[in-house]
C-alpha cells in the first residue's frame, strides 16, 4: 500500500514530527512487559551509490563539476575479458541518465548522462565505485558522457540496455517542436543555430542541415567505458523514445514513444550487432498477415517526421509506451503502457487521419460505456504492462492496473497492493537455491494521485513504488505483484537494472521533494543486493492479518523494513530508555529504516503496547 512513511529510507524519526497529546514523553517500566514482536534483519543490503548534485563528475582533465539531477534510465554493461581493469572485482558499469535539463559550459547544454565503473566486494557482495582513469585522461569515480560529438542532447529519459552485450543507449524524450523549447529561457541549449549533420554512418543524414530542435529525439549510442557519445541513431527515426530493447537474435530492436499516441517500432538489422544498416518499421495490428509496416529509413524526411509517416501508415495507437524489455528466455517482448487520464483530445485527429486505436482500448471503451477512445468520457488512469509475441504478432494486456476507484479511498480502507501508472521495466534473472528464477521489475510513476492512485488523506503526495513479479506465474495479476520498495516522498521511482550476476538491483529515486532529509532530498542511485539469497525474495510478501483478530496487532516485514498495524491508528514509539522518539498520526504502518538496531516500544491511542526487538 502506499504509505505516508517510505521504505528503506531513513525518513521515520527525522521527517516526522514529535506530537504530544495523549501519548507521555516518558513511559515507566512496567509498560515494557508488553508482548514481543521480533524482526529479523533483511536479508537485503541498501547502498546509496551516486547522488544527485552532491557527488562530482569529471567533465575534463582536472576539471569536474556536481552531478545533475534527476536520474532516470540505468543501464549495467558487464566486463568482458578483453576490459583492462586493474581491480579484480570489478564487475561492470553502471550509465545513469539525467532528465533534468541544464545550460553548463563545463557539462554541456541540455541533458546529460553519467557512467561509473562497479566493483563487489567478495566478502560481502557490496558494491563500490572504481576510481578510473580514461583513455581522453579524465581521472575520477564518476564520468559526465561527452555529447559534443553528436551535438548534445535536449534531455534523458529512458532508454536501452542490450541482454546481449551491455550496450547502452539514450532516449531523449521530451519532444521539441522549436528552438524556443530547447532554449528554455537560456536554462537548456543556448546555441540555437542551425545543425548541420557530418561524418555519421548514415549517407542520408550526412550534411543535412535541420533546425537545432529537430537534432533532438533521437536514440543515440553511448560507450560507457569512455563516457562518450557514439551515434545518433538517424535510421530509427525522430520520436519521443522512452525504452527500447535488444531481441537474442541481436539484430532486432523494438522501441516505445512515450507520446499519445505512441508507437510501436522496430528496426531489424541486416547484420547482427551493426545497427547502422537495416529496415525500420512501424506496428499495425490490422495490417492482416505481418504486422509490421517499413517505414523508408533511406529518406531522411521521413526519419525526420516519423510520427506523420506511423499515421500515414495507419500505425496501431497506443496510450504513452515508455520503457520496453525482453524475457530472454522467451522472447517475449514487455512494455509499459503509463496511461493518460482522459486521452481523447490527444489522439483524435490522428485516428481521423487513418491511424487505429489498438484492440485493447476500444473493448475498454466498451466495458466503461463509451463510444470509444476517442469519447472525451473514456479514461486511462491507472496504464499496464504489455506483452508483444513476436510469434503471434499480437499485442496483449500482461498485468492491467488499478484497482479502480471513482473516489480515492481512506487509508483504512486503501488495499494492500495498487499499480499506478507503470514506467520504468526491467528484467532479474536470478539463481536461486538452484532454481534459475526470471522475474520482473516494475516501476511506478504516478499520473497523480485521483482516482485511487494514493489514499483519500494524501492527496498531494505522488508516492511510487517498485514491484516484482514471478514470470512463473500464469495470467498474473495485481494481487501476483510484490511490493520491493518506495522512494521518498515527492519521488519517481525508476530505472530498476539488475546487474548481470543476479545478485543486485540498482535503483533510482528521481526529482524526490527537497524537504526530505539529506540525501534523500536529491535525485540518487541505490542499490538492494542480495536476490540471488534463497530467502530474500520469500520475505518479500504484503502483511497478513486475522480478521476476527482484536486490538493493536502488529506485522514487522524485515525486507521492506516496514511495520504495519491492522488498523489505522495514531502511534508513539519509545527508545529503550523510555523516552518518546517519534509520534506517527493516522497511519497504517511506519518505516524503521532509519532506526538503530535494538529494543522499542510501540504505543498506540488506546494505550494498547508492543515492545518491538529490530534485529
Amino acid at each position: 500500500m502506499k504509505t505516508k512513511l517510505l521504505a528503506i529510507f531513513s525518513l521515520a524519526v527525522s521527517a516526522i514530527a514529535v506530537a504530544q497529546n495523549e501519548f507521555p514523553s516518558v513511559v515507566v517500566e512496567t509498560d515494557w512487559e508488553a508482548t514481543e514482536v521480533v524482526v529479523p534483519p533483511s536479508p537485503f543490503q541498501y547502498q546509496v551509490l551516486f547522488i544527485g548534485s552532491e557527488d562530482m563528475v569529471q567533465t575534463g582533465i582536472n576539471e569536474e563539476v556536481p552531478a545533475k539531477q534527476w536520474h532516470d534510465f540505468i543501464g549495467f554493461t558487464p566486463l568482458t575479458a578483453e576490459d583492462c581493469v586493474d581491480d579484480p572485482n570489478a564487475i561492470g558499469w553502471a550509465s545513469v541518465n539525467h532528465e533534468m535539463i541544464l545550460s553548463d559550459d563545463k557539462i554541456g547544454d541540455g541533458g546529460g548522462m553519467t557512467a561509473f565503473l562497479l566493483g563487489r566486494n567478495p566478502s560481502n557482495d557490496e558494491l563500490y565505485v572504481i576510481p578510473q582513469t580514461l583513455t581522453d585522461g579524465r581521472s575520477g569515480d564518476f564520468f559526465n558522457v561527452d555529447f559534443s560529438a553528436v551535438g548534445e542532447t535536449g534531455m534523458n529519459c529512458g532508454g536501452i540496455n542490450s541482454n546481449i552485450d551491455g550496450r547502452i543507449w539514450t532516449a531523449e524524450e521530451w519532444f521539441r517542436t522549436n528552438n524556443e523549447s530547447i532554449y528554455d529561457g537560456g536554462n537548456g541549449v543556448r546555441d540555437t543555430t542551425d545543425y548541420t549533420i557530418k561524418y555519421t554512418q548514415f549517407e542520408m543524414a550526412n550534411f543535412q542541415t535541420i533546425p537545432k530542435y529537430q537534432n533532438f529525439n533521437w536514440m543515440v549510442e553511448i560507450d560507457p567505458r569512455a563516457a562518450k557519445a557514439v551515434r545518433k541513431q538517424y535510421n530509427w527515426g525522430r520520436q519521443p523514445f522512452e525504452g527500447g530493447t535488444v531481441a537474442n537474435d541481436n539484430q532486432t530492436v523494438y522501441m516505445g514513444a512515450d507520446a499519445t499516441p505512441g508507437f510501436f517500432t522496430k528496426f531489424v538489422a541486416d547484420t547482427p550487432g551493426d545497427f547502422t544498416e537495416g529496415t525500420t518499421y512501424v506496428y499495425k495490428h490490422d495490417a492482416g498477415g505481418d504486422p509490421w509496416v517499413e517505414i523508408d529509413n533511406e529518406d531522411f524526411t521521413k526519419m525526420l517526421n516519423f510520427g506523420d509517416e506511423a499515421v500515414s501508415a495507419g500505425a496501431t495507437m497506443f496510450n504513452r509506451l515508455e520503457w520496453v524489455t525482453i524475457d530472454k528466455t522467451t522472447g517475449k517482448i514487455y512494455m509499459t503502457e503509463t496511461g493518460r487520464d482522459n486521452p481523447a483530445g490527444s489522439w483524435e485527429g490522428e485516428a481521423a487521419d487513418g491511424a487505429v486505436y489498438a484492440p485493447h482500448h476500444i473493448q475498454r471503451a466498451t466495458d466503461q460505456g463509451v463510444s470509444g477512445p476517442g469519447d472525451a468520457d473514456y479514461w486511462d488512469y491507472y496504464g499496464r504492462v504489455l506483452e508483444y509475441d513476436p510469434a503471434t504478432g499480437e499485442v496483449n494486456i500482461y498485468v492491467e492496473g488499478g484497482p479502480y476507484f471513482e473516489t480515492s479511498p481512506a487509508l483504512d480502507d486503501y488495499p494492500n497492493k495498487h499499480l499506478s501508472n507503470p514506467d520504468g521495466l526491467n528484467m532479474l534473472y536470478v539463481n536461486v537455491a538452484g532454481e534459475d528464477k526470471r522475474y520482473m521489475l516494475i516501476n511506478e510513476d504516478l499520473n497523480g494521485t485521483s482516482f485511487g492512485r494514493t489514499p483519500l488523506e494524501y492527496p498531494n503526495d505522488r508516492m511510487c513504488e517498485m514491484y516484482i513479479l514471478d514470470m512463473d506465474v500464469e495470467n498474473p495479476g495485481i494481487d501476483d505483484l510484490i511490493r520491493l520498495t518506495q522512494t521518498p516522498r515527492g519521488a519517481e521511482i525508476t530505472g530498476a537494472c539488475a546487474t548481470t550476476d543476479g545478485k543486485s538491483v540498482l535503483v533510482n529515486s528521481q526529482h524526490p521533494d527537497t524537504s526530505n532529509p539529506f540525501p534523500y532530498n536529491n535525485s540518487l542511485t541505490f542499490a538492494i543486493t542480495g536476490f540471488d539469497d534463497s530467502g530474500a525474495i520469500a520475505t518479500l510478501s504484503a502483511p497478513e492479518f486475522d480478521e476476527d483478530a482484536t486490538g493493536f496487532v502488529i506485522y514487522p516485514n524485515p525486507t521492506e523494513r516496514i511495520v504495519y498495524f491492522n488498523q489505522v491508528s495514531d502511534v508513539a514509539l519509545y527508545n529503550i530508555s523510555g523516552q518518546r522518539i517519534a509520534v506517527y498520526r493516522n497511519v497504517k504502518s511506519i518505516d524503521i529504516s532509519g532506526l538503530a538496531t535494538g529494543t522499542y516500544l510501540l504505543r498506540n491511542g488506546e494505550g494498547e503496547t508492543k515492545k518491538l526487538l529490530i534485529k
